[in-house]
């Protein structure tokens, strides 16, 4: 599957782009970028990044031995099965190159100033996304995702909407998002400003958990415990990616 991110379109808008003209073409850092997805209710265990090694990330309940958790960010009165306004609940807070080469993009422009003829993907390799417990994992890749028939989750933008320029510049990204070779119109905010290490672009949407099986046509019997039971809501997905010139 090929990407067309939102989040990077956005990046688009951004100030330090808006003062080019003509054609531009611009490409996703491969590792400095990343991309998640969220469940709510999470059951405090079902989330997961392409960037694990991100120090501001936590795996959840049920992980792998060794690895590093600090509960103090879940609330006393927590309930496993209730909704969480944190999303993601792990944000990223410093760019570092610690990721895994899960997601790479390409964002082109015919007026880079006026915003006009972007068009963009964005990649994600779907057997990248890591919950914190190898066994569920490799479920979800054969399973659920079955990453050897479907090895990528695409993103496509067609147009940026509702733009407002700043520091950090905010938009709407419009198009789609492909899984298991299947498409649902989308419409995500982006934000986009300049850092040290390049143009940081950050878009994230959501869905009904439902479409899982009804949109893209998972696997029902996979997913009969969250989708077919009710307890999943909604379905989050996000990108957190570093844009760079084209050489």
């Amino acid at each position: 599957m090929h990407h067309r991110s939102i989040s990077v379109l956005l990046l688009l808008a951004a100030a330090p782009l808006a003062a080019q003209t003509g054609p531009a073409r611009w490409v996703v850092d491969r590792k400095t970028s990343l991309a998640w997805w969220q469940m709510d209710p999470h059951y405090e265990h079902l989330w997961a990044p392409t960037c694990p090694a991100d120090p501001s990330w936590q795996p959840g309940e049920g992980r792998d031995p060794g690895q590093y958790t600090d509960y103090s960010w879940r609330p006393k009165t927590s309930a496993a099965g209730r909704s969480d306004p944190r999303v993601p609940l792990f944000p990223r807070f410093r760019v570092r190159p610690l990721c895994r080469e899960a997601v790479r993009g390409e964002i082109t422009a015919a007026d880079a100033n006026a915003l006009r003829g972007v068009r963009g993907s964005v990649t994600l390799i779907a057997d990248s996304l890591f919950t914190g417990l190898e066994m569920r994992d490799k479920y979800a890749r054969r399973a659920v995702l079955e990453t050897g028939r479907y090895p990528e989750i695409t993103f496509t933008i067609d147009s940026l909407v509702d733009v407002q320029r700043g520091d950090t510049t905010r938009a709407t990204a419009v198009g789609t998002l492909t899984v298991h070779d299947n498409a649902m119109a989308i419409r995500a905010p982006v934000l986009a400003w300049q850092e040290t290490a390049g143009l940081r672009v950050r878009a994230q949407f959501s869905i009904p958990a439902a479409s899982l099986t009804s949109e893209f046509h998972l696997s029902e019997w996979a997913l009969s415990m969250g989708v077919g039971m009710r307890r999943w809501k909604t379905l989050h997905m996000g990108i957190d990616v570093i844009l760079k010139p084209a050489a």
